[in-house]
């Protein structure tokens, strides 16, 4: 086998046009193995990983592309790189076809004057730095904007929030993951039915969870506004946090309000839960790792977890006690301290540690906080506590939580709820390491999704067991599934598919990291 690699400097590509070209480069003969990506640390310890990492690469910068092959001869790896020349050129040519289709238009201008000036959200999705400027252009005309964007400067954040203010506008994001807007799902989002809660959240997984978990107990939404990560940081200034929470304490529809967000800086947590006390509608909140007491001090409902939250939304919104709700959360736990118990019991002594595999950040945040509540300190490249940090992202060492939609993982490559590769190579990864305990997976699914991202991981998981079993141990999977069963790819048949591999499926990510601690609680 031979390794090669092309670089190609201040050449930018969008992420489906890299998965792409690599596949379509695997797909050729004579080649092994092939990645396409942009030359940031961490996709060059995705290239490590993959034997695929050579000098060149090695000494690429975050702004080359990075085109590698590894090929069973010389001829098949120049024949690759040349394919994959032809890909990328072919990529940009976009004219009209055969069917009479038009083009899609190629300025902000054009999209606006070939929708007849109908449309009031522009959704942006184009590389970080240039993000800022398709975004100013649309708060320009009048438009509401969608940033999905991520690497945007946070200087570029402040300033397009604050002309948004101004003009009566939102912006959600950068790096807003999802929305639902008048029962329109933007980015990452599910088919979610319409009720009485109105949802404001900093996250997008943290978004489809609590939206996900309420139709569960026939409670649906009325608008979900995803704020974007950085919103509740000082420098921004929870800007959209509280422009959305206004609009929703305004809105007659919205009966009960829910706010999700890891924690805010102190000074705006204080801002965002004054507005909730000048408020009559109840509002339930979850700051997760957050002080309750001060939450209730505003007046408003606190909550642990996602699953808590959706639970008390849900009852308060069905006129129900939410201490009920939370009785019945605590009661089912008591049933995964008695199925960890047997669980237990397949692994070895030298097994002891557990391994997050998460496509999504809240789910990875949450998972860090419960398990430090049962006594279980986990190291994180997105981590609750700056000292418990990764030394390496791509090499797992004790209890990790590998947040794998962080920036250093997403640069030139599809997001892992979209392109599950990346996570399939991690489980395989995992399982040759003899102290793997516990793999843990949340798998999303919804509009904009992988088709099957289930089927996807069971693939990995089977490899995985064999592995193991190879080796004389057993590796316990952990999962759930953040869906509703109106989903195109449908809730019950991917947890089906994951249960049929032997994956311990829980409904929830809350559930199923109690299930992992007790697991590993020796």
């Amino acid at each position: 086998m031979i390794t090669k690699t092309a670089i190609k400097s201040g050449e930018y590509y969008d992420s489906v046009t890299l998965l792409q070209v690599a596949q379509g480069l695997i797909a050729l003969a004579g080649i092994e193995d092939a990645a396409v990506v942009m030359g940031t640390p961490a996709n060059k310890g995705l290239l490590e990983t993959g034997n695929l990492l050579t000098p060149e690469a090695e000494a690429a910068s975050p702004d080359d592309l990075v085109i590698a092959v590894r090929a069973v001869d010389e001829a098949a790896a120049a024949a690759a790189l040349t394919e994959a020349e032809a890909l990328m050129k072919a990529s940009r040519q976009a004219p009209e076809g055969s069917s009479g289709v038009a083009a899609p238009p190629k300025t902000l201008a054009a999209a606006v004057e070939r929708l007849g000036g109908t449309a009031n959200i522009v959704l942006v999705s184009v590389a970080g730095r240039y993000a800022a400027g398709v975004a100013r252009e649309a708060l320009q005309r009048g438009l509401h904007v969608f940033l999905f964007s991520d690497n945007v400067a946070v200087e570029d954040e402040i300033a397009l929030k604050t002309v948004a203010r101004e003009k009566g506008l939102l912006v959600m994001g950068p790096d807003a993951g999802t929305a639902i807007i008048n029962n329109v799902a933007l980015g990452f989002a599910n088919v979610v039915p319409h009720g009485p809660v109105g949802v404001v959240a900093a996250s997008g997984t943290g978004l489809q969870a609590v939206t996900c978990y309420m139709p569960r107990e026939e409670v649906g939404i009325t608008q979900a506004i995803g704020v974007g990560g950085r919103d509740l940081k000082s420098e921004v200034g929870g800007v959209m946090m509280l422009e959305g929470l206004k609009a929703l304490q305004a809105d007659p529809a919205t009966h009960v309000i829910l706010l999700v967000s890891k924690p805010p800086s102190p000074d705006v947590a204080e801002k965002v839960l004054a507005q909730v006390k000048l408020g009559t509608k109840p509002t339930v909140v979850l700051f997760l790792g957050g002080d309750p007491e001060v939450i209730a001090q505003s007046g408003a409902i606190p909550a642990a977890d996602m699953e808590e939250a959706a639970a008390v939304a849900a009852a308060v919104a069905l006129g129900k006690n939410p201490a009920d709700a939370r009785i019945n959360l605590r009661q089912r736990e008591m049933s995964y301290k008695k199925r960890a118990v047997e669980l237990r019991k397949r692994l070895a002594p030298e097994q002891q540690y557990f391994r997050g595999l998460f496509s999504g950040g809240t789910f990875c945040y949450e998972t860090q906080l419960i398990l430090k509540d049962m006594g279980i300190v986990v190291q994180s490249n997105a981590p609750v506590a700056k000292q418990l940090r990764m030394a390496d992202s791509n090499k797992s060492a004790g209890h990790v939580a590998v947040d794998l939609g962080e920036d250093e993982f997403t640069v030139g490559r599809l997001h892992p709820m979209i392109d599950p590769t990346l996570r399939n190579r991690r489980i395989v990864q995992e399982a040759k390491d003899p102290e793997t305990a516990v793999i843990f997976l949340d798998v999303v699914i919804g509009y904009g999704s992988h088709e099957d991202p289930a089927g996807e991981a069971v693939k990995a998981i089977k490899e995985a067991r064999a592995i193991a079993r190879a080796a004389g141990r057993e590796i316990i999977f952990v999962a759930s599934v953040c869906g509703t069963a109106d989903d195109p790819q449908d809730l019950g048949l991917q947890e089906a598919k994951l249960e049929a591999a032997g994956v311990m499926v829980l409904p929830t990510n809350a559930a199923a990291t109690r299930l992992a601690g007790h697991i590993l609680d020796f």
